[in-house]
């Protein structure tokens, strides 16, 4: 398949640039696969939904990682000011000194050196693909992001951050940070909304840090041809027995979000057909064709065009389907992307 295949109109005024007035109250197009149905709700009644989407029970699964606010702003020596998303420390680094960093100019070169905010300056050892690796002169740690960084705002969002980010741009129950984007279908819950499904569905966890396998875009025509950047996930041993015995009883999982899939199905063991214990990387790139194993329906945001994300959606639903149900949504004006609104797949 071609990457233009997962291409639709979209237009920028349904880009949302800022999160709902008050979480939770977004709206919700609902996805009958078997019946070939779309009927519009919203978030907040997903308490009322799913006893009668699920009559056999439901079993969410979350994802709990934690942005953080991993968005930096370097000054060359003549003033300068570039910008910089740290991903992670480099696997060879002795502390956390040295990050790997997606850097939003074309004119970064080796050997430069920036100051950073609270007295903090880098060299860039090298650049690589848009990649570059920097060394700082001291360790960067989650406390030095809470206090100089900026919520990681994705490139379509076309404003600088603003103090609400911190909360809107940050699930209610994440825990450990490690995100470099927020896993997004997660932001639409607000504890009174997660207190009354907890009478309607059990709830489990996992953990995928969100990084550029996630959100990086397709470049090649051929999508076969696209590589994923490996981005580290965990489902452990006493969640995976829970949800394999869940499915035993009946019960359908629900995955909050494109991250909980991609952990789902890269833990999913062919040999025996159950979830096991994983903790690593996954460069899962799941497209149409694939066949899902661990998940059973899908709570989603609309997605870019031409998205591994998309791709994604389309594979377990159908690419027909979903692109029509995109152009309905389109139709009906409803908010596109991180801060928009949301999709369930049942």
């Amino acid at each position: 398949m071609t990457r233009t295949d997962f291409s639709f109109d979209l237009p920028d005024e349904l880009i949302a640039q800022h999160p709902s007035e008050r979480r939770g109250e977004s709206r919700l197009l609902v996805m009958n696969r078997a019946a070939g149905t779309l009927v519009h709700e919203r978030v907040d009644l997903l308490p009322e939904l799913l006893p009668r989407l699920f009559p056999d029970g439901v079993v969410m699964v979350f994802n709990t990682s934690r942005v953080r606010k991993a968005r930096l702003y370097g000054l060359t020596s003549d003033g300068t000011r570039r910008e910089f998303l740290l991903l992670s420390p480099t696997a060879d680094a002795e502390d956390a000194s040295r990050w790997s960093a997606l850097a939003r100019t074309r004119r970064l070169r080796s050997g430069s050196s920036y100051a950073f905010d609270g007295g903090v300056s880098a060299i860039v050892e090298s650049v690589d693909r848009g990649i570059a690796v920097l060394r700082f002169d001291r360790e960067i740690s989650e406390a030095y992001f809470d206090a100089h960084g900026h919520v990681p705002l994705p490139p379509y969002i076309d404003r600088a951050d603003a103090p609400d980010d911190e909360e809107r741009y940050q699930t209610v129950y994440a825990k450990e940070p490690g995100s470099v984007a927020a896993p997004t279908a997660g932001l639409h819950f607000t504890d009174g909304i997660l207190d009354r499904l907890k009478a309607v569905a059990d709830f489990e966890w996992v953990k995928l840090h969100v990084g550029t396998g996630t959100f990086l875009p397709v470049r090649v025509e051929r999508i076969e041809e696209h590589t994923m950047h490996a981005e580290e996930c965990e489902l452990d041993a006493d969640t995976a027995e829970r949800l394999n015995r869940a499915r035993a009883d009946g019960k359908r999982l629900l995955a909050v979000g494109t991250t909980t899939v991609r952990t789902l199905e890269t833990a999913w063991n062919s040999e025996t057909g159950r979830l096991a214990a994983f903790r690593g990387t996954t460069d899962l790139f799941i497209t149409p064709g694939y066949r899902y194993n661990a998940v059973d329906a899908l709570f989603t945001n609309f997605h870019t065009p031409e998205s591994t994300l998309l791709m994604l959606v389309c594979a377990f639903a159908g690419t027909d389907a979903v692109l029509s149900a995109y152009r309905h949504a389109v139709a009906g004006r409803y908010r596109f992307f991180s801060y928009g609104d949301a999709m369930l797949i049942s």
